[in-house]
């Protein structure tokens, strides 16, 4: 199991406060910068890591994130996942700008995002065609000399524009960018780029694709999303991503999700199968496993199948209750599949407090279920009789045959993702 990595470097204004971060794409174990064969690839990357994996309130705070964007990205639906408010999109020079991308462009700005013109060293036909579009440029002072970057500045402060100063290495290039005007500033000489990881769990690509087929069906009723909930249920990893998703452009606290049918419906049909798609680029080019044959994975569905029935059997009607049952096993693994501690994946998934209660300190109704599912997983005899008798609706014969319903039912599931 591998990690997923997401690079990104400080952006400073003229007093030094921190004001936004570039996004970067790193390769596993690397700081430098990534060897990138495909743009697109690499921008979703950074955006499903950003969003997905470690929750774009983590990277970014408070402050805007710079991602890459070119023109491929700026054309696809992918940027609709992205909240206009979080992010500024960098384009840069290309030598055939086209109507239809600048159109696109006009249409994103007039829908509240923001643009900047990277890696900038010249003003030319092309880099006209985009100033009227972006709203800071970013300026490569590495490539120019004093006198050529001046008159560079002179020509860039025609237009209301402001200026960052790209790859700056040393005090006497800040001092000479902040005696012509520039206004941000980014480069060695403050940070480098900061390495951020964590485990990586392959999302199979079988069930995105059925996810996606299902998610695309012509049907504006939600007749089917039963089904796409039980492929979700399939995959905690892919269910707690969406979680995080749901939440990423929520202000503020974190919405109370109280299951994954909650979470589909929250996130829309449109935006869920540009999530998919934008998984599709990112996802493992070889998927020789299954990922129900992993055994985390494989414990923690089965333990939501088997919180799910517990719940079933103590209140038959409260399918509200059954769901945030099935939430409890489904993540309750977590922090071993992913490697990050529970109290960060709760605090940030915005669940119920009776779901978190049960995940963090096995407390309540659902968290003494899942306390006799772990007891029942280590044998310990004593304490799954002193369990049952607490819940007070189970005998041992009960659970027993509950648990050989979860294990089939596991089972059927496995034998149809395969």
């Amino acid at each position: 199991m591998g990690s997923i990595c997401l690079g990104r470097q400080p952006i400073l204004d003229r007093n030094r406060n921190l004001v936004a971060f570039e996004l970067l794409f790193r390769q596993e174990g690397s700081e430098e910068a990534a060897n990138v064969i495909n743009d697109l690839s690499a921008s979703a990357n950074v955006i499903v890591n950003a969003y997905g994996k470690f929750g774009i309130h983590n990277v970014l705070g408070h402050q805007r994130g710079f991602i890459n964007a070119d023109p491929d990205l700026i054309l696809s639906d992918i940027i609709s996942l992205l909240p206009s408010k979080h992010i500024v999109l960098e384009v840069k020079e290309f030598a055939s700008i086209t109507p239809e991308f600048l159109q696109r462009c006009k249409e994103l700005k007039q829908r509240g995002y923001q643009f900047a013109l990277d890696n900038i060293v010249a003003v030319n036909n092309q880099v006209e065609l985009l100033l009227p579009l972006v709203s800071v440029v970013k300026v490569d002072v590495l490539a120019q000399t004093k006198d050529q970057l001046t008159q560079l500045v002179n020509q860039l402060n025609l237009w209301p524009v402001l200026l960052l100063a790209l790859k700056v290495e040393n005090q006497e290039q800040e001092t000479h960018c902040r005696q012509l005007g520039f206004q941000m500033f980014q480069g060695y000489y403050f940070a480098k780029p900061e390495v951020m990881s964590a485990k990586h769990v392959d999302t199979d690509k079988v069930s995105l694709l059925k996810l996606l087929a299902l998610v695309m069906r012509n049907n504006d009723q939600d007749s089917d999303i039963d089904q796409i909930e039980k492929e979700f249920k399939n995959q905690p990893s892919l269910s707690y991503n969406l979680l995080r998703m749901v939440n990423s452009g929520n202000e503020g606290l974190p919405l109370i999700i109280n299951s994954i049918k909650q979470a589909v419906q929250l996130m829309g049909r449109k935006q869920l199968q540009r999530w998919i798609q934008l998984l599709l680029y990112t996802s493992s080019q070889s998927a020789d496993t299954d990922s129900l044959s992993d055994e985390i994975t494989q414990t923690a569905v089965t333990r939501g199948k088997l919180m799910e029935l517990i719940a079933t059997a103590e209140r038959p009607h409260d399918k509200n209750h059954h769901e945030r049952a099935y939430m409890v096993g489904i993540l309750s693994l977590l922090d071993e599949l992913l490697g990050i501690e529970m109290q960060q994946i709760v605090s940030k998934l915005g669940i119920s407090d009776d779901t978190s209660q049960a995940l963090l300190t096995r407390h309540g109704r659902l968290g003494q279920a899942l306390k006799l599912i772990e007891a029942k997983e280590k044998g310990e005899i004593t304490s799954i009789h002193s369990l049952l008798s607490e819940l007070g609706f189970l005998s041992l014969d009960d659970f027993s045959d509950i648990e050989m319903q979860a294990i089939a039912w596991v089972n059927r599931a496995e034998e149809i993702m395969n």
